[in-house]
């Protein structure tokens, strides 16, 4: 490089500075991308529609969720399903936390239990009930619902039926990561 600095007219002072640009930004989008945390379902698609099954209008069970790749300093995981579309407030439908560090998947139906077998805890929901309650919007335009999985530093150790801010109060400064899956449903 500093045999280019010596060499170069002022004219060629714009084409390093672009490249020094490109390195700069191909460097930065880099970063973004060395962790691949996602969620996903293999009953919807990221802006899709939630099917029957996992609504009021079905069998209320809650979808088959998927993630890789999250963060190597997660101690467990927290996941948050609400309706922002809801009227007045967004709408909680689902809270579960303190799942193992090394669950990767949630099968469809997840028991509405306090605690779950593998000793992940559940809050409640706008149903007031804990566990899993589907979508279930007004007649009208189709509502999204956010599924939004925090890898955490630490567990919460939270009692079973925390309420949603409990659970935010919990999680603030413990935030490794979220990814989020949204899915549509209308009535």
């Amino acid at each position: 490089m500093t045999t280019f600095l010596r060499t170069t007219t002022h004219h060629d002072w714009p084409i390093f500075i672009s490249f020094v640009m490109v390195v700069c930004m191909l460097m930065a989008s880099a970063g973004n991308f060395a962790m691949a945390f996602d969620l996903t379902s293999p009953a919807f698609t990221d802006g899709g529609l939630i099917p029957r099954p996992q609504t009021c209008d079905g069998a209320d069970r809650s979808p088959p969720l998927t993630w890789h790749d999250p963060p190597a300093s997660t101690r467990s995981f927290a996941l948050i399903a609400d309706d922002p579309d809801a009227p007045g407030n967004t709408w909680v439908h689902w809270m579960l936390y303190d799942l193992s560090a090394e669950a990767r998947e949630l099968p469809e139906g997840v028991p509405t239990s306090d605690t779950l077998p593998s000793a992940a805890k559940q809050g409640l929901n706008d149903f007031h009930q804990s566990g899993y309650g589907g979508p279930c919007p007004p007649r009208g335009p189709a509502h999204r619902y956010v599924f939004s999985l925090y890898a955490l530093d630490r567990a919460t150790n939270l009692s079973p039926r925390a309420t949603k801010p409990q659970l935010l109060e919990a999680m603030q400064g413990h935030i490794l990561a979220v990814v989020q899956l949204m899915g549509r449903y209308q009535r």
